[in-house]
């Protein structure tokens, strides 16, 4: 017993040895331990406030102190000075004045935190999570909230490689669901039953009844409409993933894999749900994100740059014109 004993604290040391050491090694290659980036400007004229209408609420991705901290900009001049706040996320998501924060959290696993902020940035409640923050999403007035994080591997380029853990959360009722997966699930008139079932990147619809959401399985990936009342979810179609429900709640962009160039895989697409046509985005690079509905005409996006932060993209969501650089250094776009 005694050496089992030893050697288990012997273990114990050697990996706390270890993450000390990568700890050290990552703080100092951290963004927001580097040199700021002249070339942003900082309006500190005016806070963040996220019932200010007009502004284009954001993550701000470029190196300094300032880097993942939520920021806005006018989006009538989205590459001009943007106002930076104090709260640092991973993922965030605006809607009605209602902020959703989704950030990781420290320990000896991957664990997140879903931080619920009112107009001013402020804390006003908080969920613990297990894996690695990923999505984040408001209903239009703010009541239904969604969350996704990855508690396996890294990436879904390839499909079947990571597991997801996808929340739902009533505000009105305080009602949580912190894993969805075991929604009942129809692939055409029948229930599908499966180990592998994960869920990711859900869109509320006008009503906080009905949403819209990717479900893999199978090797495949399905867009799922979901009804919170009798709560089950039908597949809609194949191949759609990371939803974003237009205002007007008749159109849904998504990213739809195109390619198995893992470096490449997906082209943004919007999605007329009466006809189920698709239309392709001028957009052709890659967008790995759950895009957003800036207005009626515009989607927006988040692209890796070359500097390695990201940036905010727009295009025109019927497939005209080109796309257009909205905000350089920055991510989790949403109009206020």
């Amino acid at each position: 017993m005694t050496k089992r004993i030893l050697l288990a604290l012997l273990t114990t040391l050697l990996l706390a040895g270890a993450a000390i050491t990568y700890t050290v090694h990552a703080m100092g290659e951290r963004p927001d331990r580097q040199q700021a980036d002249a070339s942003v400007l900082v309006d500190r004229s005016g806070a963040v406030r996220l019932d200010e209408p007009g502004r284009l609420v954001f993550r701000n991705t470029a190196p300094g102190p300032d880097h993942g901290k939520v920021a806005s900009v006018s989006l009538a001049d989205p590459t001009g000075p943007r106002r930076i706040s104090g709260l640092s996320c991973d993922r965030f998501y605006v809607s009605a004045g209602a902020g959703l924060c989704l950030a990781s959290a420290p320990g000896p696993l991957p664990s997140a935190v879903a931080v619920f902020v009112d107009k001013d940035l402020r804390e006003v409640r908080r969920v613990e999570l297990a894996g690695v923050p990923n999505r984040a999403k408001l209903s239009p007035d703010g009541t239904m909230a969604s969350w996704t994080t990855f508690v396996t591997g890294d990436t879904y380029t390839q499909p079947g490689t990571f597991s997801t853990r996808t929340g739902i959360m009533d505000r009105a009722q305080d009602q949580l669901y912190s894993n969805i997966e075991g929604i009942p699930l129809f692939l055409g008139s029948e229930r599908h039953h499966a180990e592998d079932i994960n869920y990711w990147g859900v869109t509320f619809a006008q009503d906080n009844k009905h949403f819209y959401a990717t479900v893999a399985t199978g090797g495949r990936t399905h867009l799922v409409s979901g009804d919170y009342d009798t709560w089950d979810a039908r597949a809609l179609r194949e191949n759609a993933e990371c939803p974003s429900l237009s205002p007007d709640g008749k159109r849904l962009a998504f990213k739809k894999r195109v390619s198995t160039d893992g470096a490449r895989p997906w082209r943004e697409h919007v999605l007329d749900l009466a006809t189920m046509t698709e239309t392709p985005l001028a957009e052709t690079r890659s967008v790995d994100d759950q895009a957003v509905w800036l207005d009626a005409r515009t989607v927006a996006y988040s692209l890796p740059n070359e500097r390695g932060g990201s940036d905010v993209w727009g295009a025109p969501a019927d497939g005209s014109g080109a796309p257009r650089l909205l905000v350089p250094w920055g991510a989790s776009p949403a109009s206020t």
